[in-house]
């Protein structure tokens, strides 16, 4: 006889009390720097980045507390580019303590295991390639963080009911438990996810789609542990021939979703007693497990032609949404937050032009792009369209079974990565993103590129080996600008980095011989923004300037 339904207590999570702020007196419209609207993955990401380098800024938010009342798992998965964020901003231990990480993945046809594999294989990174962690730990954490910095003013129990562009500011509307105000931003942030008011009023076209396909997310707790690894099925003989994923989270909770039927009834489905027969289908009539909650989703995306719109910048789920395959949602998020903030910084402190925050949009709308590519594909071989998808689909799943070849082609959600940036005016070559590698002081101290990335708003100058009198040359050409010099090697009056194995080198790209010489550019967040081989101090001075937009611009103080 099958164990009665049972349910979990609830999560026990924080509540933040709503201060009325001073701009509810009578006086005159207050203005600020900057205010972010959302206190999702993205703005609260923002938030913490640019009070990590020491900018104040407005965080408005409708609710009191995180997550959806600790009910829902929602996102789960952080990849290894936004644990390296978070460690930049200090909030990465608790994140990696807290969560499972993981970094094997299998994926099965029915009873057979067709691919697997091993995002370690090419990690250099002190992070994790993957941490489970439900979102609402997430924000916890960089609430937690953010208050410690003490330079956000959090303001709960607020609704942005209204924007005003004008000239020099945006108008930002409010409404509160104690009254409606008004407030003047310099610079506005849109991180209130895919239902944004501010991007509704401002007519912005999202280009959006729904997909048919429906699925049902079942976070449980069970008696006996399962093992920890992230399991696919394509084809579950379990879930009548459709998807299944299984993934390990905090507390022993595991996350299952089921895909579910293009006609499925929501409220059918999420009945505790059918997702109790669909959890015993899978794991036999006499599993032991307690809900923790149950919920359908239906996925849809959208993507922004362009992610600023004058003193408005959209990020997160406000710009882009894409299907969940591959946890490519919250991370790419993350990832806006990380490019934006040191730009935001930047020019605000007046170290750099305001057109530098252009290149926000001109770098992440495209990974956003290449992103809805990745997960339509994958949502395509999961739920097939049309019959010739059908055909593919099925040959490539009888030949994975043998065939070494055909394993890659099982495409049940391409796992989130670091985007490319592309060519532009900001970046001669493109950048890509540089891991946490670590690294160890000249006088034997451990270190990492995001350690040395946390202090204030500065580049990075990687220079292997370089000659001693150039190396003085460049640090009294670049004394002022916002960039640290650092020489992999000894003998030279900068300071000094080890890198014994040359795992650094190798990872940006320094060639295997005659590396002495060659410089290396890192941004803020932590991306190569250039290379130089036998670099001079005006190549290293160029190099900085194209990559802070400074070529042609003037810097004046900021308004």
């Amino acid at each position: 006889m099958n164990e009665p339904i049972r349910f979990a207590p609830p999560y026990q999570l924080p509540t933040y009390d709503f201060q009325p702020p001073a701009d509810l007196g009578d006086g005159p419209r207050r203005r600020y720097p900057i205010v972010i609207v959302g206190a999702g993955p993205a703005g609260l990401t923002l938030a913490c980045d640019l009070a990590q380098r020491g900018v104040a800024s407005v965080l408005i938010d409708e609710d009191d507390t995180v997550g959806v009342r600790g009910a829902s798992s929602r996102g789960i998965c952080y990849a290894q580019k936004s644990l390296e964020i978070l460690e930049r901003m200090e909030v990465g231990d608790r994140a990696v303590a807290k969560g499972v990480a993981w970094s094997l993945g299998r994926t099965l046809s029915g009873d057979h295991e067709v691919y697997n594999f091993n995002l370690q294989a090419h990690s250099v990174s002190e992070q994790p390639p993957f941490v489970n962690l439900q979102q609402f730990y997430l924000e916890w954490f960089l609430v937690d963080r953010i208050q410690a910095l003490g330079l956000t003013d959090l303001r709960w129990k607020s609704r942005v009911t209204g924007v005003e562009e004008r000239d020099d500011c945006v108008v930002v509307q409010v409404e509160t438990p104690a009254g409606s105000y008004a407030l003047e931003a310099r610079y506005l942030v849109d991180g209130t996810g895919v239902n944004s008011v501010i991007r509704t009023q401002l007519g912005v076209q999202t280009h959006a789609s729904r997909s048919a396909d429906r699925w049902c997310i079942t976070d449980v707790r069970f008696a006996k542990p399962l093992p920890v690894e992230r399991w696919t099925w394509v084809d579950a003989p379990f879930n009548e021939g459709r998807a299944v994923w299984q993934h390990l989270m905090p507390d022993d909770v595991w996350r299952i979703d089921y895909q579910m039927p293009e006609d499925a009834d929501i409220e059918t489905i999420s009945k505790p007693e059918v997702a109790g027969a669909r959890l015993r289908a899978q794991l036999g009539a006499d599993v032991e497990f307690e809900f923790v909650w149950i919920g359908p989703y239906q996925y849809r995306d959208h993507l922004l032609d362009d992610f600023r719109h004058h003193r408005i910048f959209f990020v997160g789920d406000a710009a882009h949404v894409v299907s969940p395959f591959g946890a490519r949602g919250g991370n790419t998020g993350m990832q806006d937050a990380a490019n934006l903030g040191w730009k935001l910084a930047l020019v605000a402190g007046g170290q750099a032009p305001e057109t530098l925050l252009d290149s926000y949009s001109a770098e992440r709308q495209p990974a956003c792009a290449e992103n809805l590519e990745v997960t339509s594909r994958s949502a395509r071989f999961l739920a097939p369209a049309t019959p010739a998808e059908h055909t593919l689909r099925r040959a490539a799943l009888n030949l994975a079974r043998e065939h070494a070849f055909a394993r890659p082609l099982i495409n049940t959600g391409r796992m989130s990565v670091a985007n490319d940036y592309p060519v532009s005016a900001w970046l001669r070559q493109g950048a890509r993103s540089v891991q946490n590698v670590p690294l160890v002081h000249a006088d034997g101290t451990p270190t990492s590129v995001m350690k040395l990335l946390r202090a204030g708003t500065r580049c990075l100058g990687l220079w292997l080996h370089p000659d001693p009198d150039l190396a003085a040359q460049a640090a009294e050409r670049l004394r002022g600008l916002p960039i640290d010099l650092y020489a992999i090697g000894d003998g030279c009056a900068l300071p000094g980095l080890r890198d014994e194995a040359g795992v650094l080198a190798r990872h940006l790209g320094a060639p295997p011989s005659g590396a002495a010489g060659s410089f290396f550019l890192v941004r803020p967040d932590a991306y190569l923004a250039a290379s130089v081989s036998n670099a001079t101090p005006d190549a290293i001075h160029s190099a900085l300037q194209t990559t802070l937009g400074l070529v042609n611009e003037s810097i004046g103080a900021p308004a």
